[in-house]
């Protein structure tokens, strides 16, 4: 089968191209790619060919979230050809303040496949093979499937989400924002004890997957927009809310529901919006951030191996990687997917 890369020009400018086969560098492993999983960040630079000050500036394959095969490994990585990986798309430097302090995610000179941060760019995992650093290539269990270690990487970032937060047994969780993020956070926040979990979104294609994932409420926000009204009783009645979608109504909603000296986790990202300043400091809410992850890539692949999570609910579909231009267009309808993957060797 000829080498393709799934490669963004400009916004809906998506190019499946042939390229070569690439020699690994020294150090790295040459893998063939089984399974990505299309993120939202795919997904702006899709429709939008950026996020932010983050502009597509040169033509750059997406994706990075994937794991493949390896093919060929240098002496001494621990890597057998035919061992299934999943690749991690985060490379600190090891040099800077941040690295040295163990804050690597926060790292200066950070490296992440699929980026354009960078120029060049950084090019992502969307690719029948790469060259990439062994250290970067954490092997699976036998039997486990390439969709399921495709989903390590945002299984990382819910764990760090998760870290962040305080713990949730026993707890009131509301989860806003049903897509990939939030029905991984559903599932965490399950298997970490919490008492009830209540997720809101305005789709109920998603919502019924958050239901799959472990949800034990569901409120569609734009049918019922006063289905959360119950938990603002008194001051608010939801302890810990994981904030996935980065809608400022919903970060409103989140925060008047939320009882005092309670938490929200802001893992969404999106632009300056305003803020019920008022309630933060009345209720004395924790607002913390989250960004990306360090150990945890480490952490999701080993539960991924042992089967202590299941993320097969929320792939919703999985379409040859040929096909990349029609599974970025359904990936975005929340009407329809959650998570979309591209099989490569289709």
């Amino acid at each position: 089968m000829t080498d393709f890369a799934c490669r963004l020009h400009a916004a809906h400018d998506l190019r499946v191209e042939d390229q070569p086969e690439p020699r690994p560098a020294p150090g790295d492993a040459l893998i063939r790619v089984l399974r990505g999983g299309i993120c939202g960040s795919d997904l702006h630079y899709y429709h939008d060919g950026g996020f932010g000050p983050v502009r597509v500036r040169e033509p750059m394959i997406l994706g990075h979230e994937a794991a493949g095969v390896v093919e060929t490994a240098p002496a001494g990585s621990g890597l057998r050809t035919g061992q299934l990986v999943a690749l991690c798309p985060s490379r600190h430097c090891g040099e800077c303040e941040f690295c040295a302090a163990g804050q690597n995610r926060h790292c200066l000179n950070m490296r992440f496949n699929g980026s354009a941060m960078r120029l060049p760019h950084e090019q992502g995992f969307f690719r029948t093979h790469i060259s990439h650093p062994a250290g970067q290539c954490v092997p699976l269990r036998d039997g486990v499937t390439a969709e399921a270690a495709a989903g390590a990487e945002p299984l990382s970032v819910c764990l760090h989400a998760l870290n962040m937060a305080p713990p949730l047994e026993g707890q009131r969780v509301l989860v806003t924002g049903a897509g990939p993020i939030g029905a991984i956070c559903v599932a965490l926040a399950r298997l970490r004890g919490a008492a009830e979990i209540v997720v809101t979104d305005v789709q109920d294609f998603t919502l019924a997957i958050a239901r799959r994932m472990g949800a034990d409420r569901v409120v569609n926000v734009a049918a019922d927009p006063d289905g959360l009204n119950d938990y603002a009783t008194g001051k608010g009645r939801v302890d810990v809310v994981l904030e996935c979608s980065a809608n400022p109504h919903a970060i409103a909603q989140a925060i008047g529901v939320t009882r005092p000296q309670g938490t929200v986790v802001q893992i969404g990202v999106g632009g300056t919006m305003p803020l019920p300043l008022n309630l933060i400091v009345g209720k004395e809410l924790r607002l913390v951030g989250t960004h990306r992850f360090d150990a945890e890539f480490s952490e999701a692949v080993q539960m991924i191996g042992e089967g202590r999570i299941d993320l097969s609910p929320m792939v919703t579909q999985v379409l040859p990687a040929k096909d990349a231009v029609r599974a970025f267009d359904m990936a975005g309808d929340r009407s329809k997917a959650v998570k979309v993957q591209l099989d490569f060797t289709a």
